[in-house]
Formats: structure tokens, C-alpha cells, sequence
């Protein structure tokens, strides 16, 4: 498909440079059928959705993965986006035109790095001095890494290393928040359990590569980043139970859908899963894992929104995001939420 067909015009005022506060207080639009759209807060969950209904959260945790250094007086940014083993880490380079292979990079608080190799899409292998791991480094040297749209408007801050991290989140190794799932307060979590709404978690480490931009122009040349992901065996088997049993599996976030998706066959069974997906999804493909998506409104042109029209149709997610901008929602990765259910 034609990649301009995904492409909107978005206000640059409705893009969220904070959250909502409670979390929950955050609208949420509920897409739900071929014409049903309603405004709504997310705290409104447990009167929306069904008993049997299961929400499935990723309980990846971001880490502090951009980092600023020098190369001999240049000066070199730096953004992880995928652990290769212990030391070493696939990372975006900014003013990567200054490095060479084998140059090394001193980072702030002793923390330095060899360029070891340059990979065809314009990353960098960053092999990591020391016998710490590269997690307890970071957490010397960098700082949080706030989506593209949000640090081009203003710096991180102490209120971002909380802002930005889910409730849920426990598995280090994230380098962008799962954000659907940054609405959701014990509170609320209290009150879809009594409303008889179930909570199953998976991980997938959230890679930058989510923030890059769609180059190509036609969708079927677009190359997607790997992300590396787990779903084990007791989490499958209550998974598929549900499903056997009537209820719906409810994505909270793209990450969340794309593992799930990735892990389940035709067949509709829903497998454990270890290792990279690099899974794309289009308008045309056939979901065979999840029932409906909860997740914030997207860039125009993004995967991500590739994502939702193929859940629901790309001319009723037209008409989705057409509303919300009218209404005014809060767009991205600190912004408002919607519910989508076909």
C-alpha cells in the first residue's frame, strides 16, 4: 500500500508534553463495531469492557538509554535501542558522520565505549568497557529517552524517570515506554478486578526504532526493527483458556499486540515465545491473537498507525483520528487513549 494513504494533518498543539494527571483521568475514545465512537476517560474501563475480559500489559521497564559523549572533541549522541549480549548494545548515533570503526567514546561518570561496527541501516555496535553490565552504567551516565517529539520541545526532567515508566513495568531492557499502559493507577487496577477483568503481563523491549520515520513509499518496502520478546508457557496456556472460554484478549498497547501476534499460528493458538519479531502489520493482515486494542493516538505515515488501520480499517481510523483532533484529545506518548474493538 501506498504509504502517502496513511498520512493526516495533525495540530502540533495537540501533541502531550505531559501526562494526565491521575493517569487515569485521561480521556479515552472508544472505537468499538463498524460506527460506534464515544468519549470517554480511562477510568471508565471497568464499565466498558466485559466480565471475561482479559487486558494483557507489557511489563517491560525503560532504561536510561541516551547517552552524550565525545569522541575527541566531537561531540556524539547516543541512543541504545537493542542488547547484543552483556557488553555490547546496538545503538542510533547522532553526528555519526565523526565516527569511525574502532574510535572510542568517553560518556559522562567513567563510562566509555568502543564503535565497533556500523550496521546497513545506519546504527552502531557500541562494545562497553568495564565488567559491570551496560543497565548499572546507564544508570550513571544516561538519561531517559524521551520520544523525538516530545525532547525536541523540551528537556527531560526528574518527573520523566516516573512519568515514563508504567506501573506494570519490572524487565529492564526498554528504550521507549509501553505507553498505553501509562494510564493505568492501582486504583483503576483494583476496579477491573471487581468488574470481574482479568490482567495477564508479557515483555518486549520497546526498541527506538519504533520513533523512525516510514522512508519508503510504498508499505511492502518498509523494513520493521526487531525487538526482542518473551510470552512463557503458563502465560500461553491461561491465554488460549480465555479464548476457549468465550472472553477477549485485550492488547494494551502495539507492543503488547505485535508479541502476541508474533507467538500465535494459524491455527489460533497462542505459543510460547523467545526471541526477536520483527512483525509488520498492514491493512490485509488477519489477527488471529487479540480482540480488541488499547493504545494512544499515533504519528501520521507511522507503522503504528499502519497498525491500527489494519485493526479496524483505515478509512474508520480516518474518521477516528478526524474526531479526536476536533475534540481536541492529547496526542503520543504522554497523551490520550483509545479503545479499539472491531
Amino acid at each position: 500500500m501506498r504509504v502517502d494513504l496513511f498520512d493526516f494533518d495533525l495540530p502540533t498543539e495537540r501533541i502531550a508534553l505531559r501526562p494526565a494527571s491521575p493517569r487515569d483521568a485521561a480521556r479515552m475514545l472508544v472505537a468499538q463495531g463498524p460506527a460506534g465512537l464515544a468519549d470517554r476517560h480511562v477510568r471508565d474501563l471497568p464499565s466498558v469492557l466485559l466480565p471475561g475480559d482479559v487486558l494483557v500489559f507489557n511489563d517491560t521497564r525503560v532504561i536510561p538509554a541516551q547517552l552524550e559523549g565525545l569522541r575527541g572533541e566531537a561531540r556524539i549522541g547516543a541512543t541504545l535501542h537493542k542488547r547484543i549480549d552483556l557488553r555490547r548494545w546496538q545503538a542510533f548515533v547522532r553526528n555519526a558522520k565523526r565516527l569511525r570503526e574502532g574510535d572510542r567514546i568517553a560518556f559522562p561518570a567513567d563510562v566509555t565505549a568502543v564503535a565497533e561496527a556500523r550496521h546497513d541501516d545506519g546504527s552502531w555496535t557500541l562494545a562497553f568497557a568495564g565488567d559491570e553490565p551496560v543497565e548499572v552504567l546507564l544508570e550513571r551516565a544516561g538519561r531517559m529517552p524521551l520520544p523525538p517529539y516530545i525532547a525536541g520541545k523540551r528537556p527531560a526532567d526528574e518527573a520523566d524517570a516516573s512519568d515514563y515508566q508504567t506501573m506494570f513495568a519490572r524487565e529492564k531492557g526498554a528504550v521507549a515506554a509501553p505507553t498505553a499502559a501509562l494510564h493505568f493507577t492501582p486504583d483503576l487496577v483494583a476496579a477491573l478486578e471487581s468488574a470481574g477483568i482479568g490482567r495477564e503481563t508479557l515483555t518486549l523491549h520497546v526498541g527506538a526504532g519504533t520513533f523512525l520515520p516510514v522512508k519508503a513509499e510504498d508499505t511492502a518496502e518498509h523494513r520493521m526493527h526487531a525487538e526482542w520478546g518473551r510470552i512463557d508457557t503458563a502465560t500461553a496456556d491461561r491465554l488460549n483458556a480465555v479464548r476457549a472460554g468465550g472472553g477477549r484478549l485485550i492488547a494494551v498497547g502495539t507492543t503488547s499486540l505485535r508479541l502476541l501476534e508474533s507467538a500465535t499460528g494459524e491455527d489460533g493458538v497462542i505459543r510460547p515465545f523467545e526471541g526477536d519479531t520483527a512483525i509488520f502489520i498492514t491493512p490485509g493482515y488477519r489477527f488471529r491473537a487479540v480482540d480488541g486494542l488499547m493504545t494512544n493516538f499515533h504519528l501520521p505515515r507511522s507503522t503504528l498507525f499502519m497498525l491500527v488501520s489494519a485493526l479496524m480499517g483505515l478509512e474508520r481510523m480516518q474518521g477516528v483520528y478526524g474526531h479526536a483532533i476536533a475534540e481536541r484529545y492529547r496526542f503520543y506518548s504522554y497523551g490520550d487513549s483509545s479503545l479499539l474493538i472491531p
